[in-house]
């Protein structure tokens, strides 16, 4: 075990020298590269590029160029990406024949580890991309998450909560990398264990357009509500009279007697809410 780890830190190591070397060679003047000369690293981790930032980033390099070079790998007679396929996909936009790089020698599995590590540590990532990078490297040096956490100068806490978001349903990550919900929207969320009401409850959230904080209350309702006890009636007239008026007030109502007697049960998850309702019912006076 002692040895397997002694492995890994020399793996890490060479690892981390490999990226300061290429550090100390953007420093250097770098190499002009025909554009048509540089292929897309096809293992790249990345999937999403926001195409308004793009655009935005492309803008800038007709004004003043790319400022920090692309690191390139040579494979053959051309080039692959190893650092900066935002950038080369911007100077594309802008119609840029050629763009500053600077050449690199590293394997295919260096490759691999160093895209995974720069990806995780780009500010425009989205939580999704991030938490699987994370997860990647972690699968590519069999790491643990403390271990993560030290490489990317990163609590243990913050890389646990940035792994959880891997849990969501397909439908609330697709919600994440939309930026309809945020990474702190998520993980209020993930205290749902149930999939299908996390689902529904996602979509009551985005409805709703309930802050992180508000989510957090709702959550908290929807785990404490104890069942209720069938006192509630069961004919069809009062299910259905349920269902229409919180529709109509946009929130959950339930009946709670019998067709002589009993009461209604009017839910809210936020002060807002409290005082719309509030006003909606003053005004049908």
């Amino acid at each position: 075990m002692k040895m397997a780890k002694k492995a890994l830190g020399k793996g890490l190591g060479a690892l981390m020298d490999i990226r300061e070397e290429i550090d100390q060679e953007q420093q250097k003047t770098p190499s002009e590269i025909d554009i048509q000369l540089i292929d897309i690293n096809p293992n790249q981790p990345r999937k999403n590029f926001d195409a308004e930032k793009l655009r935005e980033l492309a803008e800038s390099i007709r004004q003043h160029g790319i400022i920090q070079p692309l690191v390139l790998k040579p494979e053959k007679a051309r080039y692959l990406i190893v650092a900066g396929e935002r950038r080369y996909r911007a100077a594309r936009m802008a119609g840029l024949k050629q763009v500053p790089a600077v050449i690199k020698e590293v394997t295919n599995q260096e490759l691999l580890q160093l895209s995974i590590i720069e990806n995780i540590q780009r500010e425009d990532l989205n939580p999704l991309e991030e938490a699987e990078g994370i997860a990647e490297l972690m699968a590519q040096f069999s790491l643990n998450q403390e271990e993560a956490a030290e490489i990317l100068g990163r609590s243990r806490s913050a890389v646990a909560n940035s792994l959880r978001l891997l849990n969501l349903p397909q439908s609330v990550k697709e919600a994440v990398v939309e930026g309809k919900l945020s990474a702190g929207h998520a993980r209020a969320l993930l205290a749902i264990k149930d999939k299908t009401l996390l689902e529904k409850a996602a979509l009551y959230v985005l409805e709703k357009q309930f802050s992180v904080r508000e989510t957090e209350q709702y959550v908290k309702r929807l785990l404490t509500e104890k069942p209720r006890v069938s006192a509630k009636p069961a004919n069809l007239e009062f299910e259905t009279a349920e269902r229409e008026i919180g529709e109509l007030l946009e929130t959950k109502v339930h009946f709670k007697g019998s067709s002589k007697r009993g009461k209604i049960i009017i839910e809210y998850f936020s002060k807002e809410q409290l005082y719309a309702l509030y006003e909606y019912l003053k005004g049908k006076k």
